[in-house]
């Protein structure tokens, strides 16, 4: 049974960066009409870094790797973001690889599979914390803080299964842990309220040095 599917693939247009000492950033995405080849990238610094082969990533020391090799947005969360800003917004405005739509991203489970397509399976690791070049692509005042209390971050995800993924796949939730923490609730604990981080580590999936700085954190 299908849950969502996919609505654009995105992959990134290297631009230079102002909000950052580095030459390139590639959070300007382009949606594309044929099928594109997505693997595990492998560690964050030395490997491919995206997983979607052929879209470039600047920051190779915060953004890509394993557990943040796709990363997904939904349309209807673009939808209310429309209105709250009072203008359109593309699909690959936040920088996406996917936009979904049919699909409750921040309502997803960490550790929750999800089926692309014939073949692609990824897994739900994180939401997405925002950064500086965020920031300057929204041109929005106080856009990181906005963006944290809103908490429609969309998911990063790791490829289980790799395959490929265009535009209209359909996206089921293949599998769905029976104890997690959900998309939503994991950024919130993290960013808005340490004093409960220890509820993170019941999250199945949580990438391993989200895990690993948490238990540093409550020891």
């Amino acid at each position: 049974m299908s849950d969502g599917k996919v609505l654009q693939v995105n992959v990134g247009v290297p631009r230079a960066n102002p909000a950052k000492k580095l030459g390139m950033t590639a959070i300007d995405k382009r949606p594309v009409d044929h099928p594109v080849q997505v693997r595990a990238p492998g560690p964050k610094t030395t490997g491919l870094h995206s997983g979607l082969v052929g879209d470039p990533i600047g920051d190779v020391k915060h953004h890509g790797g394993d557990d943040q090799a796709v990363y997904a947005y939904a349309r209807e969360d673009y939808d209310w973001w429309e209105k709250e800003l009072g203008r359109p917004l593309a699909g690959g405005a936040f920088g996406e690889n996917l936009t979904t739509l049919g699909l409750d991203l921040v309502g997803a489970m960490i550790g929750e599979r999800w089926r692309i397509g014939s073949e692609l399976e990824l897994q739900a690791t994180f939401g997405r914390v925002p950064c500086a070049t965020f920031q300057a692509r929204m041109e929005e005042p106080k856009w990181l803080k906005r963006f944290t209390k809103v908490n429609r971050t969309g998911a990063y995800l790791r490829v289980v299964t790799p395959g490929f993924v265009q535009a209209g796949d359909s996206i089921s939730v293949s599998y769905r842990p029976a104890k997690s923490v959900s998309i939503a609730e994991g950024f919130e604990v993290y960013m808005l309220d340490r004093a409960r981080l220890g509820r993170l580590l019941d999250a199945e999936g949580l990438p391993d040095d989200l895990r690993e700085e948490i238990q540093r954190k409550v020891s």
